[in-house]
This record gives structure tokens, sequence and C-alpha cells, in this order.
């Protein structure tokens, strides 16, 4: 009876083997059913993904270009790392016994692809749904989109993009999830329990560094937006908040700078951070002289000498203007626009794409003084505020995404940088072969293209020695024929200013303005051309000798000293005669014209202009050299001989009576070119 019941209970219960073995095989069957939800989501999961990429995508042409790379940003670069995961879990079935431990170690290998890869996409998500939100506000665009979606996919429903966007998201964030089930049905003791702790340790890494990039990212985008607000917006902006704070960092900066509290040292990034300057340095140079280079291409394309008349017949003239003519019309132009598209416009868009980094750099400085004086209470009190804390993260996220992305961006600034300069010097090449080019056929028409280098260098210096001793006897012979004035003509008006200066400082301390000065500073002045003003130091305060200080007889101020002259003083024509000059009634409003009384201009009506003149005021007239000038009066209305009253061309004005001489004749003077 009690074998027989023993054996009862025996069968009833089982044996104590088997009691051991029915928990371990629920356990490799929830194992199996964990890995087949990883794989079978993960088709799944491509396959939607294929069908934004394709499909979708590729119906949505109505929105912009810049939009759908926004939205969808790298799905591309998802798509081909999860399909090669997809194959290697795939292919872990026909090794049944040692798929779960192949499972860990494929996601231990594409730890670091996955993170690569969906860091990039999490980072845009939040501009993308801004997209989103911008579509809705347009009933019209949404209907399209929601209906190109449901037609594809019509398990998003009414959510839409929404539903799209997020599916990377949730993925990355489901593979721990996945694997920490796999982890729990697996026996401790189990060869495959190592690799999937440390796969899954290694996945929930990937997560926490991809929310940590995605918020160095969200604080960069906040920094680097470069604004251009007026002061009555940037007054706006300030409250009492923003005082406190600026307050606070400037009482730090003070401590630290009187040496009350210590200054927080990172070589690391002082070093990335002076690098980076120097590359901005660069870029501004290069900015900067490549505008002056074009300016002075500018300048250059509006001087032709081709079209004027050079009055000479035929000869190497005549292909020099064919030729000059048909660079200035196609060659140089095409250069120049060449120049700006592909010089300058980039140049532009990498000084602009280096303002970004600058203000994250400026901004840090201010998160570094709040991250300091955090520290400090941190040290004196041991806590902190919920406001600290995330002061402390902001400078720390800041910090950390500086070092590990200054030095990339710098290198894409160098490589962009060399790559400016590459075209800039391919395109002088092209230029320089272009014109060489266009030059060969007049070259071959010149009387001199047979000869060799070394007897055209020959030629060339004999030409221009020749030039240069005709220019030089031209020279002698113009000066003896017709000397230039040795000083400016005076204002009309000036010689009792003159006077005066003369009696109080002598004619040593006398000078005249040579050109137009236009002051710029407190203390300078602004004279005509012709002014005489009295010397009283020869350097300003700062012992600069290049800026005299000088009197004008009502003010006193500084000048150029290159735009000053020695004025010699010329005897008036009454102390050369020993008598006084007849005073003119004061009620007599137009003098008789008396030429007699001007030394430089003969008693004749008709003279000649020798020197071109500009008029400065509506009481003068301009002349051009070698211009027929009638003369009305010798003299101003005071008397002065040194201006002239004349008729150029109906018009009535004073001129300075020495750029006036004798109307040349041909049996009296002249000159010509020696042979």
């Amino acid at each position: 009876m009690t074998d027989h019941g023993d054996d009862e209970l025996s069968s009833r219960t089982g044996s104590p083997d088997e009691e051991g073995r029915v928990p371990e095989e629920r356990s490799l069957l929830h194992q199996s059913l964990a890995v087949r939800e990883l794989i079978d989501t993960e088709v799944s999961y491509l396959h939607v993904l294929q069908l934004c990429a394709s499909d979708i995508r590729s119906h949505l042409q109505q929105l912009p270009q810049g939009d759908l790379d926004v939205l969808f940003s790298n799905i591309d670069d998802i798509i081909k790392v999860n399909s090669k995961l997809l194959h290697d879990l795939q292919e872990t079935a026909a090794r049944e016994e040692e798929q779960v431990q192949l499972i860990g170690n494929l996601f231990l290998e594409f730890q670091e692809e996955l993170e690569q890869v969906y860091k990039v996409y999490c980072a845009s998500y939040e501009q993308a749904l801004l997209l989103v939100e911008a579509y809705r506000m347009e009933p019209r665009l949404q209907r399209e989109i929601q209906d190109t979606i449901e037609a594809v996919l019509p398990q998003a429903g009414s959510s839409g993009l929404s539903f799209l966007l997020v599916i990377p998201l949730q993925r990355i964030t489901k593979y721990p999830l996945l694997l920490q089930k796999i982890l729990e049905n697996t026996l401790p003791d189990a060869s495959a329990y190592p690799v999937l702790q440390r796969a899954t340790s290694a996945l929930q890494d990937v997560v926490t560094n991809i929310n940590e990039y995605k918020r160095r990212k969200e604080v960069a985008s906040k920094y680097t937006k470069v604004e251009h607000l007026s002061l009555r917006e940037r007054l706006a902006r300030i409250s009492m908040h923003t005082l406190s704070k600026k307050t606070t960092r400037l009482g730090q900066l003070l401590k630290q700078e009187a040496g009350l509290v210590p200054k927080t040292e990172d070589k690391e990034f002082d070093d990335l951070e002076e690098s980076f300057h120097w590359v901005s340095l660069c870029v501004t140079e290069l900015k900067n002289n490549v505008a002056a280079y074009l300016d002075n291409l500018e300048a250059f394309l509006r001087f032709r000498p081709q079209e004027y008349d050079l009055d000479i017949p035929g000869g190497p003239v005549v292909q020099y203007c064919y030729l000059a003519r048909d660079l200035q019309l196609q060659a140089f132009p095409e250069f120049k626009q060449r120049l700006e598209a592909l010089v300058w416009q980039p140049l532009c868009s990498l000084a602009k794409a280096l303002a970004g980094p600058q203000n994250l750099i400026k901004k840090r400085l201010d998160k570094l003084l709040d991250f300091e004086r955090v520290e400090e209470k941190l040290l004196e009190v041991g806590s902190m505020t919920y406001e600290e804390e995330a002061a402390r993260h902001m400078y720390e996220a800041l910090n950390s995404l500086l070092v590990a992305e200054l030095p990339q961006f710098k290198q894409l600034a160098m490589r962009w940088l060399g790559q400016i300069l590459c075209t800039f010097v391919t395109l002088q090449r092209d230029l320089a072969k272009q014109v060489l080019q266009r030059a060969e056929g007049s070259l071959a028409q010149l009387p001199h293209h047979h000869i060799s280098d070394p007897a055209f260098r020959k030629l060339v210096e004999d030409a221009l020695g020749q030039t240069s001793h005709q220019l030089h006897a031209f020279q002698e012979n113009f000066e003896k024929v017709l000397p230039p004035p040795t000083t400016q003509p005076l204002l009309p008006g000036a010689e009792h200013q003159v006077q005066a200066l003369l009696s109080r400082y002598g004619p040593g301390k006398l000078y005249q303005v040579t050109s137009n000065i236009s002051g710029s500073g407190t203390l300078d002045l602004t004279l005509p051309r012709g002014h005489v003003v009295a010397l009283l130091q020869d350097k300003d305060t700062k012992g600069n000798s290049s800026r005299w200080l000088v009197d004008t007889g009502g003010h006193r101020g500084y000048v150029p000293a290159g735009k000053l002259e020695l004025y010699h003083v010329v005897p008036r024509e009454e102390e050369l005669r020993g008598q006084a000059r007849p005073h003119r009634d004061s009620q007599r409003q137009t003098p008789e014209p008396t030429l007699a009384s001007v030394p430089s201009v003969l008693a004749v009506t008709q003279v000649v202009a020798v020197y071109p003149f500009v008029a400065r005021s509506s009481h003068e007239v301009s002349l051009q050299a070698g211009q027929q000038v009638t003369v009305l009066e010798a003299q101003d209305k005071k008397g002065n001989p040194e201006w002239s009253l004349v008729e150029v061309n109906g018009q009535r004005g004073y001129v300075p009576s020495s750029f006036l001489a004798r109307a040349p004749g041909p049996a009296l003077w002249g000159w010509s070119l020696p042979s």
C-alpha cells in the first residue's frame, strides 16, 4: 500500500530533476520569444524607414528641398546601418545554441555606428517638429501631406508626419529594453550572460550620449544666433534678472583680477581657442584683401585707354587696341564674375559660419564665471539652488561641446580656406593662360615677334632709355619756356589775413596749404587749398611730427605736415615801385579792367590758361590748360593782383593771375619733341 502510494505521489509531483528543468525551459522559451521580438520588430521598423525614404519623401516634392532635408535628416544613413544590423541578426538564427551570445556581440560591435547616426537624427528632431507645426497653419498643404502618408502608411492615422518622425527615436531607446528582456531570461551561469550585460549597458550609454549630444546642440543653437539689434531693442531686453547676473559676473571677474579668488585654468581649451582665433583672423584678413582686390579690379575695368584717340596711325598701337578691347569685353569681366562666385561668396559664407563658434566662446566665458561662483558657494555652504545647478550644467555642456567640436570645426575651416586660396590661384592661372592665348594672334603681327627673348629685352631697354631721355629733354624745354608758379594763389580777400599773420609771426613761420584738408578729429582743422597759416609747433602733444599746430588768424588746430609748404612772401607792386597804389572809389562796383597791374598778365584782353584750375566757389570759374580767356579785370575788388576777373565760355569769375599768360604765337615761342 505504502509503496503504491509513494509511486502515485511521485508520478503526480515529478522527480527533483524534472522540477528544476521546468523553470529553465520556461526561461529558454521566454528568451526565444524575446529574440524573436527583437528580430521581427527590426524587420517592421526597417520596412517603415524604407517607405519613408522612398515613397513618402518622393511624393512630398511640393515641399522645399531644405524642408525635406530637415524632416528626413540622415534617414538614409540610419537605413544603411540598420540593414546591416538586421542582416547579421537574421544570420544568428542558423546557430541557435550561440544565438543569444552572438546578438550581444553584434550590439557591442554596432554600438558606435548606432550612436553616430542616431545622434544626428535626434539633434534635428526639434527643428523638424517646428516645420510640422508650420504646416498645420496651412490647411491645404497639411491635407496634401496627410493624404500622402495615409496612402503609404495607413497605421499612421491622423498623427501623420509626427508619427513618422518619432519612430527612429522610439527605436533607439527600445534597444536597451529588448536586450534587458533577453538578459532577464538568460541563466546567470550561461556563457552569454556577461556578453548580454555589456551589450545592455552599452546601449544604455548610447541613449545617454545621444541625449547629452542633443542637449549640447540645443545650447549651441541658442547661443550661435547672430542678432543685429538696435539700441532700443537691446534696452527693452534688460530686466532685473539680467542686471543681477551681469553684476554678479562682473564682481566675480574683479575678484579674480584682484587675486582674491583663483581663476579656473583650462589649458586644453585655451590652446583650442588660440588656434581658432588665428584661423578667424586669417579669414578676416583674406576677406579684406579680396574686397580690396575686387575694388581695384573694378577701377581697372573702368579705365579703357584703347577707346581714346592716341593720334598714332597704324603700327603696333592698332594691335594693342584690338587686344585690349577684346580683353576688356570678355576675359576680364568673366574673370571678375568667376572671382566673385568662386572666391568672394564662399569667403563671406566662411566668415559668417565662424560667427557662431565665436559667440559660443564668448558665452562660455560668461558661463564660466557663473560656474566658478557656484563652485565657490558649494565649497562654503555645501549646497546650491536648482538655478545654480542648472547654470553649472550649462557651463559643463557648453565647455564639453566646444572641446569636442571646435577642433573639427577648425579643421573644416582650414580645408575650406585652403580650397578658396587654391581656387584664387587657379583663377589667376586661367586668366594668364587666356590672355596669352588671345594675344598670340596680335603678337604674330608685331614687327619684333620673331626676335629672341634676350634680344627683345635689349630692344625694350634701349627703347625705354631713349624715351626717358626724350622725356627729360622735353621737361627741361618746358620749364624754360613756362616755369610753374612757386606758390599757390591766395584765396580772394585773404591778403589782409596774410598781412596779419606776417606781422605777428614773421615770414619764416608762414606756410601755405597745398591741397584741401578735411579735419577728422576734434582739434583738426578743415582748410582749402591755398590757405596761409602760421606754424606754432611742429609736432602734436604726443610728439608726432606729422601733425603740426598752426594758427589761421582766427582758429588754432592741427593739420597734416605733408600738406604744408613754406609760403614765399611776394612783395607788393607798390613796394617794388616805391609808391602807393591809388585808392579806388568804394561806391564803384565794377572797376575798369587794367591788365598792366598784373605782372604775370600783359596788357592784352586775350590770354591763355597755362594750368588747369577747378572752381571752389560760385565766385570762381574753372579753366582748362590751353583755353582762351578774356580778362575783364586784372585784380579782385580789393585790388589784389593775384586774382583776375575773367570770362570763359560766357561765364565770369575769378582765377589765379599766375595761371594766365600771353597767348602763344607761332613765331615767338614754342617747343617740339626732341628727335
